[in-house]
């Protein structure tokens, strides 16, 4: 057991990325966060798991619908915590610890003003949030009925709980930016372990439903919280508050916000887009009389196939998440040749896990087969395994374009040009609106159960639209960037 953990160990050694092999260091950071990310899928599978199991069609869709919503609010928070670690990396790149202690307490600081919106503001936005997905409070039909009741308490735990994510996000964001993966996986499967318990004993023991599962993600999420800040303050001189010396200045609270918000503006702005493809989706489970559909067939199969992309997805977000560190390192270097070779690695290890992608994740597309891993039996229908299984044929082989969107927004990020990331975002936005709302009204008119199918293959279309002109939205500002450095 003690070579097992100190082998595990030796994979997550803090990392100097300012030398060695780029690709070397790439691959080193990489892995650790893979796991990290995947257990962090795995908190997520697990809790999709045990709900559609044990709780109603209703309370299953619920929390899907919740999930857009959710992305909105609390990736704002997430957004901004991961942008403001970018000045503590270029610290530690540049072996300053006066500075990188600044920017952890300028960090705190802040986060406790995006917490605060976080939770007034994502409460009172949940009804017009609910609206604009097409589920309303008084639409007389009781399974709509159901549905925004569920989601209004589902949402209002999580957002009531900003402060712990937003501040766990911030930690582990820091520790990452000091080298040190480790402790970061740790906290997540600590929280995994916990949360899975939790949701078992809310739900299963205690019949809490859906405010079970809240309540089980909160809890995880504020144990998880506080022990990676407490490890960090214990581990790391960068991370302890010098009220004498390291007080924040003016000019530190606006390169924190001026790298943080337009990420956090980024993830909130792909989460309106992301409601306009749940809307489209939810429409299809509406008769033309506004009833609903028996079973939520298309809500239930589209959330299932999501759980499959964000699965898949894990894998290039982390690769996105180790060129952020290593540009942002050495960026703080000042050592441009060794940036770009760094993307160039980058590019290669990515398109050789997009064939891994493809290779695992079209087979589960047989009969259905994912559904099986989310729902009970009884909630798996013909039409549920045709919205989901559409949306993946789709969505699969089109992680190719998503590869470069996180590769392109990563690298500018770490050199500190947060704006085309979010003008990229922005991209996603209006073309996701635009495929997945204006077009298929504009050719079809109203969406609803009786749509023809080529609606829904639009609607479908959405994400992989999306992609392509994000990422060639960030590309022509990455080659500027890139070529004036070399100069430079």
């Amino acid at each position: 057991m003690q070579k097992l953990l100190t082998k595990l160990k030796s994979l997550f050694a803090k990392q100097d990325l300012t030398t060695g092999s780029p690709t070397k260091g790439i691959l080193a950071f990489l892995v650790p966060i893979l796991l990290s990310t995947i257990f962090q899928q795995l908190y997520t599978v697990t809790d999709a798991a045990i709900v559609g199991q044990a709780l109603p069609e209703a309370s299953v869709a619920a929390i899907n619908a919740s999930s857009s919503i959710h992305y909105i609010v609390l990736n704002f928070g997430m957004g901004c915590a991961s942008g403001f670690s970018i000045l503590l990396s270029k610290w530690v790149g540049a072996k300053n610890v006066l500075e990188a202690k600044r920017s952890f307490l300028t960090q705190c600081i802040l986060c406790i003003f995006v917490a605060i919106i976080i939770a007034v503001g994502g409460i009172l936005a949940i009804e017009p949030m609910l609206n604009l997905l097409g589920i309303v409070r008084d639409s007389g039909d009781p399974f709509m009925q159901m549905e925004f009741e569920e989601a209004t308490t589902y949402l209002t735990f999580l957002f009531a709980s900003g402060l712990l994510v937003v501040f766990y996000n911030m930690s582990v964001a820091n520790l990452r930016a000091k080298g040190d993966s480790f402790a970061p996986f740790c906290f997540l499967a600590m929280g995994v372990i916990i949360n899975i318990f939790l949701d078992l004993l809310f739900i299963h023991v205690f019949q809490l439903g859906v405010a079970g599962s809240a309540l089980a993600t909160c809890l995880s999420e504020g144990i998880a919280c506080l022990a990676s800040l407490g490890y960090g303050a214990k581990k790391y001189e960068e991370f302890r508050f010098d009220f004498k010396n390291g007080l924040p200045r003016w000019k530190d609270f606006w390169e924190h916000i001026k790298n943080g918000i337009p990420p956090g503006l980024e993830f909130s702005v792909l989460g309106f887009g992301i409601i306009a493809m749940t809307g489209g989706v939810i429409a299809f489970d509406i008769n033309p009389d506004g009833t609903t559909v028996a079973g939520l067939p298309a809500q239930i199969g589209y959330g299932a196939a999501c759980k499959i992309i964000n699965l898949l997805l894990t894998t290039l977000s982390s690769l996105g998440t180790a060129l952020l560190s290593y540009t942002s390192q050495n960026y703080g270097a000042k050592d441009w040749q060794r940036i770009r070779k760094g993307l160039k690695s980058a590019v290669i290890i990515g398109l050789i896990l997009v064939l891994i992608l493809n290779a695992v994740g079209l087979p589960l597309l047989i009969n259905g087969f994912y559904q099986y891993l989310f729902l009970s039996q009884d909630k798996i229908s013909e039409a549920s395994i045709f919205y989901g299984n559409v949306y993946l044929w789709m969505s699969i082989p089109s992680l190719l374009f998503i590869l470069f969107l996180f590769l392109f927004r990563n690298a500018l990020q770490g050199l500190e040009k947060p704006l085309w990331p979010l003008l990229g975002g922005v991209s996603e936005l209006i073309l996701r609106i635009f495929v997945c709302t204006v077009l298929p009204r504009i050719i079809f008119g109203q969406l609803n159960s009786s749509s023809p199918v080529l609606a829904y293959y639009i609607v479908a279309s959405g994400d992989w639209v999306a992609w392509i002109g994000a990422a060639l939205t960030m590309l022509p500002p990455l080659l500027y960037y890139l070529k004036k450095y070399k100069k430079g």
